[in-house]
């Protein structure tokens, strides 16, 4: 069982299967939100810092930045919201971006450990990052599509995890540092999505033992009541060996899930995040 360290500069989260799950918060990314990208050409760095102290407030214990919009600069952006973002919070960060370049000049200004999401199985990607992660001491996702595409079949996907893992040992980054995006596809799109995302999270920990990151909502999209379809999913992947979950901690019941979960699969020691939780959520609101 390997254990996935990250850090700020003054805080640790440890990523692992016998510990409760890591709430990364997805806010910070402008995908869908014409306000936040609107905010990111403007330079209003006071809505970033808004987005990233409510996530921690409803608990998140790291943040995702992203800057991915059009008209934005990539490179010199990225390490601007860094820097904003770790000035506001003490969390560490998942620095969000398939620009090498991009990566490269956020980790520069970045104290600490941060995880990069991602590298993919396509040899553009492998060859690009991986030396960038290396570099900087950084942890990685791996994501499970390569040049052909996204596969629609578990022992593919395994295929793709097993090559990533593969070519970033060999650069001298351990596996502990290395953590499996199994890839959440919508089942309003096809039906069989969800489970083939589980069957590849148990293949990927049967075999290779990483962590497991899922940016959850993508499941749901396009559905009615999208919150009780993606809080099923979280427990059932969390059952399968899910242990970080991007997610945006501000919507309902989501964190609560996450907690339950913990629980459940003995992952909550005397049961003490549950009742923190329990207490949070049960307080009459002012």
């Amino acid at each position: 069982m390997f254990h996935t360290e990250v850090r700020s500069k003054n805080s640790i989260v440890t990523i692992g299967r016998d510990l409760p799950a890591v709430i990364i918060g997805e806010r910070i990314n402008p995908t869908g939100k014409k306000k936040f990208g609107q905010a990111l050409l403007a330079k209003d760095f006071d809505y970033v810092r808004r987005e990233a102290l409510a996530q921690i407030e409803q608990g998140a214990d790291m943040l995702d930045v992203n800057v991915g919009v059009a008209g934005v600069d990539e490179v010199t952006m990225l390490p601007e919201v860094v820097k904003v973002v770790s000035e506001t919070v003490n969390v560490p960060l998942c620095i969000d971006s398939a620009n090498p370049i991009a990566l490269s000049a956020a980790l520069q200004v970045y104290e600490g450990k941060a995880l990069v999401n991602s590298v993919t199985g396509e040899e553009k990607s492998l060859a690009s990052v991986l030396p960038v992660i290396k570099e900087y001491g950084a942890a990685v996702v791996g994501l499970l599509m390569d040049d052909t595409g996204i596969p629609n079949d578990p022992e593919k996907r395994l295929a793709i995890a097993m090559k990533i893992v593969e070519r970033a040992e060999k650069l001298g980054i351990e596996r502990s540092n290395i953590i499996i995006d199994c890839l959440t596809m919508t089942v309003s799109s096809d039906h069989n999505a969800a489970t083939i995302t589980l069957k590849t999270i148990e293949r990927v920990v049967e075999e290779l033992g990483t962590n497991i990151i899922l940016g959850i909502s993508n499941v749901s999209f396009g559905l009615p009541d999208r919150n009780s379809i993606t809080k099923t999913m979280i427990a059932m992947a969390l059952k399968a060996g899910l242990t970080c979950i991007i997610m945006d901690p501000t919507a309902e019941g989501m964190r609560r899930t996450v907690k339950t979960s913990d629980l459940l699969l003995g992952r909550d020691e005397w049961s003490m995040n549950y009742l923190a939780e329990y207490r949070q959520y049960s307080e009459p609101q002012a």
